[in-house]
């Protein structure tokens, strides 16, 4: 049986296609409303977004519980119709002027409460919507459309916001949330296995078992960790460098921002070859050793000087970027699908819940500690330091367990 067959995924997957859209307009609108509509500062703009993913942080473990004992559908309907409602209403305050940073804040750290329940409950509720053998197509299609949303969703956000002002752009990411929200309603799934009841502390601590003592899901989990670090390292770095030490303006940065988003699409159209023809670990193993050899093409990028035109910069950082992105591509649907393969279905928002709190976290150590040593040392520098963290992320995978893991294990 074909995919689009699977008529409950379909309207899942164009639910999140639409809400995917909607959160990079979000993303662009915010900056916009701190910095033209409130008159804020950059530090204000990191508080903002910082705010955001405070709630991965601290409350992870527990809403991987939660979903757990609840319908994972209704939590996604509810937090989809949530976050609509709390958008008109950010939107409503900056258009009456009324809207505070600290006001921001505060509803942003609700707003990324809701999103961490949506985000982990979405991740269970595919394995309920097609059969296991049909997981990796289901999570590529899934990761194709993100992909597609992130190269073209911040450009449509800055035409939107251009047209109709950063608030009102909010109100129409708050459409694709409501939209979001009724598609979801409207699928029809297979129920989850009944969840014991027992202690909260327990039942984290049968989560984080199943996920650490597993053969291969412990080193996946660990090496995944890691490389949220000096991922995360890099990404911080990246606009910086291309910016002040190469010295690209802001249509080369969009260019080759966009670059990585197209790597992604190429990747992901190839996952599933992939990992059908050498296996899901031996796949990931490969992608994990791409990102060494695309940030080592961006780091030697030369500075734009009189005699070093910025077209060998260019091809060099727009390669190393449509690499960097074609390697997330293809490890992307894989790692999900293998997770989700192999976590009993009452597990799997505990298991999901905990890797994603836990990978934000390493990002909230890597991107501050990326920009200090850029701030320090240069942005190559920092550069450097990602690169052998991503390389050893590589290696490390390479000689682990995990990659002779198969998504029929």
């Amino acid at each position: 049986m074909k995919l689009r067959e699977h008529t409950s995924f379909v309207r899942f997957w164009f639910a999140s296609t639409t809400s995917n859209f909607g959160t990079y307009i979000t993303t662009v609108a915010l900056q916009v409303i701190v910095i033209v509509n409130m008159g804020g500062s950059a530090i204000d703009v990191g508080w903002v977004s910082a705010s955001r993913w405070l709630p991965y942080v601290l409350l992870g473990l527990i809403a991987g519980v939660i979903i757990d004992l609840f319908h994972r559908k209704a939590i996604m309907v509810i937090t989809d119709i949530g976050r609509g409602i709390l958008l008109s209403f950010i939107c409503l305050m900056a258009y009456t002027e009324v809207l505070s940073i600290g006001w921001l804040m505060f509803l942003l750290v609700l707003f990324g409460t809701m999103s961490l329940f949506n985000d982990a409950a979405s991740q269970s509720f595919v394995p309920q919507l097609v059969p296991r053998t049909l997981l990796t197509r289901a999570n590529a299609r899934l990761e194709q459309s993100a992909a597609v949303a992130e190269t073209s969703g911040p450009a449509i956000g800055g035409v939107l916001t251009q047209i109709l002002s950063a608030p009102f752009a909010l109100l129409v990411d708050a459409v694709t949330y409501l939209i979001s929200g009724i598609f979801i309603a409207s699928v029809k799934h297979q129920p989850t296995e009944k969840v014991k009841n027992g202690p909260l502390g327990y039942q984290i601590k049968e989560g984080l078992h199943w996920i650490y003592r597993h053969q291969h899901l412990g080193t996946l989990a660990l090496n995944t960790h890691t490389w949220f670090l000096f991922h995360s390292m890099t990404t911080t770095v990246f606009v910086s460098f291309v910016l002040t030490e190469i010295g690209f303006d802001a249509a080369l940065l969009g260019i080759v921002l966009g670059a990585a988003g197209v790597g992604a699409v190429a990747g992901t159209s190839l996952s599933v070859r992939i990992g059908e023809h050498f296996g899901a670990g031996r796949a990931i193993s490969f992608s994990r050793n791409l990102y060494g050899p695309a940030v080592v093409l961006i780091a030697l990028a030369p500075a734009a000087i009189d005699s070093n035109p910025q077209n060998i910069a260019f091809l060099l950082v727009i390669v190393g970027q449509f690499l960097y992105g074609f390697a997330m591509g293809i490890e992307g649907p894989l790692e999900m699908a293998y997770r989700q393969f192999v976590t009993p279905s009452h597990l799997q928002g505990r298991m999901n819940a905990t890797l994603r709190s836990i990978n934000r976290s390493f990002v909230v150590i890597g991107a501050p500690l990326g920009g200090l040593i850029a701030d320090q040392l240069g942005s190559r520098t920092a550069l450097s330091v990602s690169l052998i963290g991503l390389t050893l992320c590589g290696l490390w995978f390479s000689f682990s367990p995990m990659r002779h893991a198969q998504i029929a294990d």
